[in-house]
């Protein structure tokens, strides 16, 4: 599957980290760590975001710590970040509020 290997700019970098202040730009990756109300919860929201990384042939490092779950993204063969990353990690902010909002 062909899809646009262009990096993000700094500009739009700037602008996702301000739409979304969970997430960090660590090391050339966009990081976030969630903490779900239950182990169990943390293990459906993965799932979740699993289903969503294969849809999208996109694949976040995920590690996971009791109810914290941590997600890092970069799209390594574009050699950094590219709206690929910052996609997938708006859809697993919704995907987490949705784990919540059923407890």
């Amino acid at each position: 599957m062909a899809y646009d290997r262009t990096q993000l700019t700094p500009e739009a970098l700037k602008q996702f980290l301000t739409e979304h202040p969970e997430w960090k730009h660590e090391g050339g990756m966009i990081r976030r760590t969630y903490e779900a109300p239950s182990f169990l919860g943390g293990i459906e929201f993965v799932s979740r975001v699993a289903k969503a990384a294969e849809a999208a042939d996109h694949h976040p490092d995920i590690d996971i710590r009791w109810r914290k779950v941590t997600l890092a993204l970069v799209t390594h063969d574009a050699g950094g970040l590219t709206w690929r990353d910052t996609k997938l990690a708006a859809e697993a902010d919704t995907l987490f509020a949705q784990v919540v909002k059923q407890g």
